[in-house]
């Protein structure tokens, strides 16, 4: 190895019998590898990430990013735990936590948790627990909520409903509880 990755430079300093060609199919012969120990091979890394998968799904879970400039368009997305949007996403969701990113755009329908709107949402939206929509934020629609928090600027239009289940007792607009600014 004459050359060295800048991204892997300060492995390469690492002595390891792997690395040299050793014929050990079993990563864990000389003892357990830890998650931070370059000697791994390529099945450790696929047992360490499907264990914490499994161990940590509150931590980190699973995770959907829709990057600017991406278009997703006709999907249903389920089970995921946290929708990131910046870009486009014209679907049906029904998840745990949305949220759009100044230059995202949500159209469609989501039943989630929690929702935090930098960007725009349009569409059926229920939100099971809390609302944000800071200021750049603008959702249209039929929105439920269950808590509401809208940072000045930010923009709320359509039929909105409290009470997430959306039962006949829920309060609409300019009933207690919700008051225009």
């Amino acid at each position: 190895m004459a050359m060295q990755s800048p991204f892997f430079g300060k492995r390469d300093n690492e002595p390891t019998p792997l690395r040299q060609g050793s014929p050990n199919p079993n990563p864990y012969a000389n003892g357990p590898v830890s998650s931070n120990n370059s000697t791994q091979s390529a099945a450790a890394p696929a047992a360490t990430s499907s264990a914490s998968n499994g161990s940590a799904p509150r931590e980190g879970g699973s995770k959907l990013t829709v990057g600017p400039n991406i278009k997703l368009k006709g999907v249903e997305i389920t089970d995921c735990d946290t929708l990131v949007v910046e870009g486009l996403v014209e679907a049906t969701m029904d998840s745990r936590v949305i949220q759009i990113s100044e230059r995202g755009a949500f159209k469609g329908s989501a039943e989630i948790d929690i929702a935090e709107i930098h960007g725009e949402f349009d569409g059926n939206l229920t939100v099971r627990q809390k609302l944000v929509i800071y200021a750049t934020g603008k959702v249209t629609g039929k929105i439920r909520y269950g808590k509401l928090v809208i940072e000045e600027g930010g923009q709320l239009a359509g039929e909105i409903l409290f009470g997430a289940v959306g039962t006949p007792k829920a309060a609409l607009v300019g009933k207690q509880g919700l008051q225009a600014a």
